[in-house]
């Protein structure tokens, strides 16, 4: 059996801490996916880029992420990775994970089908949990030559989304780079 990694509770004590607002249980919408064949990396980064977005604001950011027309700040994995002459507002190493992206507009949706459900205002539902983290390693072995092989592994990533409704004066209005540049540091 796999358990959220965060609870109801938790979740009501962070709404609580970030916004000072007391929230019920009814007001949590969940969603998760597993196994994606992404980049564990850039999945922490895009769920680090999304967090306090709200459902349709983190949705058109995927879209744009998925058409390179807006990037994902790199933050924690920087290491050889290329500065841009930052052609965006903030931060210098950025990537473009579409495949990334593609996994996380899957969640989202899920997400927001799950809000609804609840009976959640979608435009009011703000994103206040998103991790991932590493799944199973799904093994392989490339034959070699004079019966050797060569292990060809590869990672999966689980994705977890938490929303919650908050009150109207509380939602983010639009999207900015600076916003989430805030939410990354």
């Amino acid at each position: 059996m796999r358990y959220w990694s965060i609870r109801d509770e938790d979740v009501i004590d962070l709404v609580k801490r970030r916004y000072n607002v007391t929230i019920s249980a009814d007001q949590i919408a969940k969603a998760r996916g597993f196994e994606f064949r992404i980049s564990w990396k850039k999945a922490i980064e895009t769920a680090r880029a999304i967090r306090f977005l709200t459902i349709k604001q983190a949705e058109d950011y995927m879209e744009k992420v998925k058409d390179l027309k807006a990037p994902i700040p790199i933050k924690e994995f920087t290491r050889k990775q290329a500065h841009h002459n930052v052609p965006w507002d903030g931060w210098p190493v950025a990537k473009w994970p579409v495949k990334v992206a593609d996994s996380f507009l899957q969640v989202l949706r899920n997400l927001e089908s799950n809000a609804s459900y609840r009976g959640l205002n979608i435009d009011n539902t703000v994103i206040v949990h998103a991790s991932a983290s590493r799944g199973m390693r799904i093994r392989n072995y490339m034959p070699r030559a004079l019966g050797r092989a060569t292990p060809w592994f590869q990672d999966t990533v689980n994705i977890e989304l938490v929303a919650v409704e908050l009150p109207a004066e509380l939602v983010p209005k639009k999207f900015s780079w600076a916003r989430v540049l805030k939410a990354i540091k």
